[in-house]
């Protein structure tokens, strides 16, 4: 019997990744109160990339407690000199982000962890490491009234496949990580597990 595979996450963009690649997989939402679990995590002075793994867990584990199947939780942090960087609120955050990643090398804490009945069977963390060009303030100006609202919702204020390509200038690291899946391991797994042919 195939196992099904849900995603505990409302991410177009890794049920998109997911769903390119021919995995047929179910998305609920986990209901985690990421913001609230952030904030303790941080009092305790974990690591930003322990902080993303912790946080893909919590939402792996909280839909598989009651889903059956290979649930996958998904979470992705900016680090940047240790300082986690959150979606920006609004569009002078989104500058604020974009100033302070100019001219610097970041890193993409991309955590994905597999529960089953309830608990973690399988974990992975992907780490790229993407370079920013010096940006002038009225390159920041311009693009961030190009890109709009989506920069709301991407960590770094930017969307690697689309107008974000303009701000690098080195890139170290698989591109679904960037995107938020580490899918290739990902993909590895569930064929060892049956879920995929072989």
């Amino acid at each position: 019997m195939s196992l099904d595979i849900i995603l505990a996450s409302g991410s177009a963009s890794r049920q998109g990744l997911l769903a390119g690649a021919g995995v047929d997989a179910a998305s609920i939402r986990p209901n985690v109160d990421e913001d609230a679990v952030k904030d303790a995590l941080r009092a305790q002075g974990m690591s930003v990339r322990d902080q993303a793994m912790k946080l893909a867990e919590l939402k792996a584990v909280k839909v598989s407690s009651r889903t059956p199947g290979l649930v996958v939780g998904g979470d992705q942090m900016l680090s940047l000199e240790n300082e986690a960087f959150d979606k920006p609120a609004d569009f002078a955050a989104a500058r604020d982000h974009l100033r302070k990643l100019s001219g610097k090398t970041h890193t993409l804490e991309t955590a994905i962890v597999v529960c089953e009945n309830g608990a973690p069977v399988w974990r992975h963390l992907a780490r790229p490491k993407l370079t920013v060009r010096p940006l002038s303030e009225d390159f920041i100006e311009s693009y961030v009234a190009r890109a709009g609202e989506a920069l709301l919702s991407t960590v770094g204020a930017y969307q690697l496949e689309g107008l974000g390509a303009q701000l690098f200038t080195k890139i170290e690291g698989d591109y679904f990580s960037i995107l938020g899946l580490p899918l290739l391991p990902l993909l590895d797994y569930f064929r060892t597990r049956g879920a995929l042919a072989s």
